[in-house]
Parts: C-alpha cells; structure tokens; sequence
C-alpha cells in the first residue's frame, strides 16, 4: 500500500497523529485529506533518519496554509444581472520562494479542492529546483457558456478583490482547469489598470507581447512525457512504437498528443467531459487542436471528418482502450482501483500523470502490486510550473528566449526530477518507487528551508 511504506511504529505513530488531526480539522475535505495521505505517509523513512524534523514540527507546520484567503466575486452577466461567486487563494508555503500556483475557474472548486492542489504544489514547485513556494487559487465559477465580455467581467471583478494579496516577490498566479491566455490577459489588464505601470511578473501564462514565455503552453504536456520517457529508458524501451492513451483534451492532452507522436509513438484516445474518441490510426492533432482551441467544441465532432474513429459518451470509459502508455491528463481522481485494474488487464507498461492527483490512493496501490511503471503528477506534471518559473526568469530580466531554448531548460528540468526522485526513493529504501522518491525529494528541499528559518 502507498499509504503504509514502513514498519516502523515511532514513524508510523507520528504521522498517525499529524493526520489524524487533520481528519478531525478537516473532515469534509475530501480532496485534501487525500492529497495529505498519499504525501504524508511516504515520509515515513525521512522521519525515521531525520528527528530534527519531528522536534522542530516540520510536518505539523508544512500541512498548514500559511494564509487562506477568500472572497465574494460580484459581477454583472450580458442580461443585466447581477451574478455572486466564490474566489479563493491559499497561499501555502512560502519557505523557498514567492507563492506559486494556478488559478482554476470551475463549478467544481471549493476550499477542500484548493488546499490539495496548493499542498502538492509545495512539493512539485521544491522539484524544479526553481525559487518558488506552494500556492493555488481559483473560483467555482464556470467559464463554459459565457460569452467573452461575461468572462472579462468576471476576471476584473475577480483581479479587483484578489490584487491586493499577490506580487512578483509575494504570489505569482497562473492559469489551470478554465484559465487560460484569454483570462490571464483580462486578469492582468485588470492589475495594470489598478496598480499602474508595466508589472509582468505579477501572472505567468501572459500572452507574448507583454512578457509571455514560449513552450509555456505545450509546458505540462511536454514536460508530462519527457518524464516518462526517462522511466521508460531505465528498461530499455522509448516512447517509440508504443500505444498511447492519453485523458483529456486542454493544453496539457493536446501537447502530450503531439510530443508523444514526435518521439514515435501512436495515440489512440482523447477525450473530454462528454465523452472520449478511440481512433486506432492515431488521433490527428491537428483536427483536434482545431476543434478544442480553435472551435471551442465538443470532442464528438473528431469523428466527422475521422468516419474510422468512434465516439463514446462518457469519459471514464477511456481506460478500456488497450494501451502500453496511459497518460492521465483531464482532472483528479479520474483513474479508480477499477480503471487501473483494467489498465493492467490490457498490458500497461506504464502511467504519466499529466493532471494533479488523477488517480486514486487505491489506483496506485494496483500499479505497484503488478510493477507498472509510475509517474506520480507532482513529478511528472512539473512541467507548467517550471517554464512559468522560467517564464518569470525572463520578466526579471527583461529577457526574452526562443522556444528550443525554453524547451531544453524544460526538458532538462523534467529529467533532473526523474533524478532526483529515484535517486531519494533508493537512498530512503524504496528503490523504483517515484511516488515516494518525488515526495521525499520535494520535502526535504522545503523541510531544510523551515530549519533554517526558524519558527514561523
């Protein structure tokens, strides 16, 4: 099990009460609870070899935000009326760098849904070796449906309440799940015309004409394979010839997609909410990227001009098409025990989590129990976060980089945190395992940083 990697009982018991806690404090946050879980208890072996950690509370303190803040959204609909959301930032841990995370404007959002990301972000943020502490923010409002002028209207009122807390030094946002560089760039219109003067690393994600970076849209896509393929060449094997699923259709799939085929391999699935495409002669990404960026489409308008590829309402279905590579990139929890199950049936060889937390603790326990090679999302879906990190490199120094130059940084970020996760997983004991190996590595950067700073 992920959740039970060592047989000491000191180690287990503090975690035991570290978490449970946070069960008691925190009973309905599900996402959360999860998130803490999985992380939590792989620490296990760093605890057992480093009590500095438990005399100084590490653990304790690093569960905790460091600030949550939420607010009321008010804003005015193409009719007139007045419309009210929920905006949050948790700003989590500030230890080794500014806060950084993205902004997700979906129905689905609650405080229990940004805790988790936030918390995972403190550990993949650690992993590219970038300056940069552990934040997440967002709104459950819905962008689908509403017109352009609706979306401006509510990225203003969202920015006018949200300005005051962030900063180039302070919390750098960026865009996830429902932002992209339409809402980045209402947000930062919105900042500018607040604060004045020409302030770029305040967002990342920004278009190219005001300090954008190129790669950062193909990023977490991009980086979600280069990683994999670092697991694969430890057996011999690459990404060619290989037989490729990948969940979803937003930037992270689409790219995913495209730098899959570019190192030989066939994709064969997408999806989206309403459903998934199996297109055994490999999906076109072209077609796709037309329909899902261009369009704004549903996914089922793939097989009208694809007659050999099929349509199947439902996206969880998308785990039944046989694969070798399953690259899981639409949103959390969307691989159950059930789905890895099937997965292993078909004869995966290997998962890359592209989205944050996409597959369950149970999921994971089936891919270890039958040696399927794992890729675990803080890790393996570092990539967004690491060219935004770049992307702010270059707004501090008013530098601008080509996109094979963004590209190469990011690719040897992606193979330094294959490194250095199975470099800890062996040093802790747990050869092969990069869930725990990641964690670990994440930890210790931020656990050291919280030493050496003292209480607070």
């Amino acid at each position: 099990m992920v959740t039970a990697l060592t047989t000491n009982s000191e180690a287990t018991a503090y975690i035991d009460s570290v978490y449970n806690k946070l069960v008691e404090q925190n009973a309905h946050e599900t996402e959360f609870l999860q998130a803490a879980k999985e992380i939590i208890y792989s620490l296990a072996p760093v605890f057992e070899q480093h009590p500095e950690y438990v005399d100084a509370a590490i653990l304790e303190r690093i569960v905790e935000p460091e600030r949550i803040i939420k607010f009321r959204i008010s804003w005015t609909d193409d009719n007139g009326k007045v419309q009210v959301n929920r905006g949050y930032r948790v700003q989590y841990n500030s230890a080794i760098g500014p806060y950084k995370g993205g902004l997700r404007f979906h129905p689905s959002v609650n405080e229990s849904i940004i805790k988790f990301l936030g918390f995972e972000q403190i550990f993949k943020n650690s992993l590219t070796g970038q300056p940069i502490g552990g934040g997440k923010g967002g709104s459950d409002f819905d962008p689908k449906g509403k017109s352009n002028n609706e979306i401006m209207r509510f990225c203003q009122a969202f920015m006018t309440e949200l300005y005051r807390h962030i900063g180039q030094d302070t919390d750098v946002p960026a865009g996830d799940i429902g932002v992209g560089g339409r809402e980045v760039g209402y947000l930062y219109g919105q900042y500018k015309r607040i604060r004045g003067g020409y302030e770029p690393g305040i967002l990342t994600g920004k278009g190219l004409a005001f300090g954008g970076s190129l790669t950062r849209t193909e990023a977490t896509g991009y980086g979600c394979v280069y990683f994999v393929e670092e697991m694969l060449r430890e057996i011999g094997e690459s990404f060619a010839n290989q037989t490729v699923v990948v969940s979803g259709s937003g930037n992270v799939a689409i790219y995913a997609i495209q730098k899959a085929q570019q190192l030989g391999a066939k994709v064969v699935g997408a999806s989206d909410s309403s459903g998934y495409i199996h297109d055994p002669n490999g999906i076109d990404v072209e077609a796709l990227k037309d329909i899902k960026e261009v369009r704004k489409a549903r996914i089922s308008e793939y097989v009208e001009t694809h007659p050999e590829a099929t349509f199947t309402e439902g996206c969880t279905g998308i785990w039944t098409i046989p694969c070798d590579i399953a690259l899981p990139c639409a949103t959390q929890n969307e691989i159950n025990e059930e789905a890895a199950k099937t997965l292993v049936a078909n004869g995966v060889k290997a998962i890359g989590e592209g989205a944050n937390m996409p597959s369950t603790l149970e999921a994971i326990d089936v891919y270890y129990a039958n040696d399927v090679l794992f890729g675990p999302a803080k890790a393996a879906n570092a990539g967004g976060v690491a060219v935004s990190a770049l992307e702010m490199a270059q707004d501090s120094a008013r530098q601008f980089w080509t996109f094979e130059e963004v590209d190469q940084k990011l690719h040897n970020i992606m193979t330094n945190i294959y490194n250095e996760s199975s470099a800890a997983a062996k040093r802790y004991g747990h050869e092969g395992n990069l869930l725990v190996g990641a964690n670990i590595a994440g930890f210790i950067k931020v656990a050291d940083a919280m030493l050496a700073q003292g209480v607070f």
